[in-house]
């Protein structure tokens, strides 16, 4: 047995009890929430209710997604052909780019195989080819943005979530000369919290510092066309890049930034992991930009989002199970004990046929376990009230917590 062997069989025989498992579904299109999933006792395929899918507003099954996938595949095949430097920009790409720079009311964009690719090669770009660059960015930022900085090898000061006090003091500490960079998200994913924006803004401007948005769990649920929390909020312009994925509200796959075209053009130069990939499938470019068009359309899945969200809210809130934040559509319902939290999801499933992941370290610190729910665009009032009734059943016989330690 080699050493590397040895070392992660060892390692992972410490970790068993806390190992994640991923349970294997099948959702059911133009059925969804509903999914199926492969019971282990007698290998047969068990019907479940999703409450845990970032396809929030069910636009992975939308029919005209659909139709443009398929439509594209008859047309172009299946894969891309290479880079997108070398053979694998296909129309679809250009006319995606061309209408995410729309939708943001930014000069250009540029599309990426992942939203976690968009963060990194970006942030490696604009962090770190401008000598003496000082980064801010936010505690809770997601892993992607964390990887960019770390791979731009820029200074980087971390300020406490939220607390635009503590980005001011960090700001008004650096050397007046030497060029700044904010990065933040709008929509935090494992909260659900929405950062203060419009006091951003206005530090960005008095420290004369860039400003880099993650609008990841924001493009297509808020905002107007689905702009995201910066639009909704009358201060797009005030962010100089934006970026976004196509794999959340978008319901199909990849990641793209948006801004200033200097910008995207020097990202699309430099970037590795833009560079060095092969390009989205046409199908999926397709699917994307008709998602997108549907939503910049109407409203509609964006007020069913918003409903079913604040139903959940206050549901809870009578029920007395906590969760952290009613600032958005995650619903981030509060466990604060790993295996609490894996019983809690486990008798979900069991018992109501109900999945959600439970979430913990590395994705939360040790102590701060969740169950990360997202009701969607798609779930019916009465699954709403259904879910709650669920939840509350499993925390009194659990015993967990009613109040956030």
């Amino acid at each position: 047995m080699t050493q590397h062997l040895e070392f992660f069989s060892r390692e992972m025989e410490q970790i068993s009890t806390s190992k994640r498992v991923f349970l294997e579904i099948g959702r059911k299109a133009g059925n969804f929430p509903n999914a199926v999933t492969r019971n282990g006792r007698d290998g047969t395929d068990a019907k479940i209710s999703v409450w845990c899918s970032n396809d929030y507003l069910g636009m992975g099954q939308h029919p005209r997604v659909l139709e443009a996938m398929k439509n594209a595949i008859d047309q172009f095949g299946a894969g891309s052909g290479g880079s997108r430097n070398i053979a694998g920009t296909n129309p679809y790409h250009v006319q995606l780019e061309r209408e995410l720079a729309a939708l943001h009311r930014k000069e250009d964009a540029l599309i990426f195989t992942s939203g976690y690719t968009a963060n990194d090669g970006s942030l490696t770009v604009l962090a770190g080819r401008l000598e003496g660059t000082i980064v801010f960015s936010d505690a809770l930022n997601h892993a992607s943005i964390i990887d960019g900085l770390r791979h731009s090898r820029a200074e980087k000061r971390v300020f406490r979530h939220n607390d635009t006090a503590h980005l001011e003091e960090l700001l008004a500490a650096a050397e007046p000369e030497r060029p700044k960079l904010i990065v933040l998200e709008s929509v935090y994913s494992m909260s659900g919290d929405i950062a203060p924006l419009a006091k951003v803004a206005e530090l960005a401007k008095r420290y004369q510092a860039t400003t880099f948005i993650d609008e990841v769990h924001a493009v297509g649920m808020y905002g107007p066309e689905g702009a995201g929390i910066a639009a909704r909020e009358g201060l797009a312009d005030d962010f100089t890049v934006v970026m976004g994925t196509l794999a959340k509200g978008f319901g199909t796959s990849g990641g793209y930034v948006a801004g200033p075209a200097p910008i995207i053009d020097a990202i699309r130069a430099f970037s590795r992991s833009f560079i060095f990939t092969t390009s989205l499938p046409p199908a999926i470019a397709a699917g994307a930009l008709a998602a997108v068009r549907h939503l910049r359309s109407t409203d509609d899945e964006r007020n069913r989002l918003r409903e079913n969200a604040q139903l959940l809210h206050r549901l809870l809130i009578e029920r007395n199970v906590p969760f952290i934040s009613p600032m958005s559509h995650i619903v981030s319902v509060f466990v604060g004990n790993d295996i609490l939290c894996k019983k809690a999801s486990a008798l979900l499933l069991e018992r109501h046929g109900i999945y959600v992941q439970p979430i913990d370290a590395p994705s939360v610190r040790a102590g701060e376990e969740i169950l990360r729910v997202a009701p969607s665009a798609v779930h019916t009032t009465q699954e709403v009230h259904e879910f709650a009734d669920a939840l509350n059943a499993i925390w009194t016989e659990l015993d967990i917590r009613r109040i956030r330690a």
